[in-house]
């Protein structure tokens, strides 16, 4: 492949995998691909288009493997996916009028209200509880998290899939284990809805898109096994450990 070695692909493959994984846990693995992709010397110009595809592909292979263990409906989620699209293609057209520079120290104030809430709450949506809520009030929360923060990814994008979690376990009353599966379904729909774009104007690169796709559906494969089996216990600490990168990262953006 054009301007890789052999030993950049493995290391960058290696990276992809770990990154993989987390995000099948708890989302937030483009906190470890992006920064991979610019250290192995990929043309930022192309960074983000193929990031999403090589995503898209890991993406995928998670909810599949959530959805086949879990046997989750579909049906009740389609609105909610419906309405990600359409937050994400709001957020992408907001790019073009606002700075979204200003999500990053709002941010920073928002993750350590999550990691508190993580850590005072050990046992913290362990257990579906949306049984609280009418199916209709349910669609509603769900949908109204799905616009919010895929309107959030379409703009910006870091750690959409922890929220999509966080949101859906906190707002909705699915238990962990339930909020990820989903989360990912919704991650996979604003995902797709960005790469269009990329691939509309033409910034992916697709040989390596496509490689490093293989290695990401290997540890989403294996993130959402290991999601599945440990539940909540599992799921939880990498939450933390995303939060707390997503926040380092950004308190490094806005410092240096």
């Amino acid at each position: 492949m054009s301007g890789f070695s052999p030993l950049q692909l493995a290391g960058l493959g290696a990276f992809v995998f770990f990154a993989g994984a987390v995000d099948a846990l708890a989302g937030g693995g483009g906190l470890i691909t992006l920064p991979a992709f610019l250290a192995f010397g990929l043309d930022p110009a192309l960074l983000l288009g193929t990031n999403k595809l090589m995503a898209g592909f890991g993406t995928s292979a998670a909810v599949a493997g959530y959805w086949r263990k879990l046997r989750l409906p579909i049906v009740p989620l389609l609105p909610v996916v419906a309405a990600t699209v359409i937050g994400s293609a709001i957020g992408a057209g907001l790019t073009l009028l606002l700075d979204p520079a200003w999500l990053k120290p709002a941010l920073l104030v928002a993750m350590p209200l999550l990691l508190a809430a993580l850590f005072t709450h050990p046992h913290w949506a362990e257990r579906d509880d949306t049984t609280r809520f009418s199916e209709r009030e349910l669609a509603v929360r769900a949908s109204s998290a799905g616009v919010a923060i895929g309107a959030y990814d379409g703009f910006f994008g870091p750690g959409t899939g922890t929220f999509f979690a966080l949101a859906l376990a906190r707002f909705c009353g699915y238990g962990l284990l339930g909020a990820t599966a989903r989360a990912k379904l919704l991650n996979l729909a604003s995902n797709m809805g960005a790469l269009a774009a990329f691939l509309w104007s033409g910034h992916v690169h697709w040989r390596l898109g496509l490689v490093m796709g293989a290695a990401n559906v290997a540890g989403n494969v294996a993130g959402a096994r290991l999601g599945v089996k440990g539940g909540a216990k599992a799921i939880r600490p990498a939450l933390v450990a995303v939060c707390a990168g997503l926040f380092a990262k950004l308190a490094y953006d806005l410092l240096r």
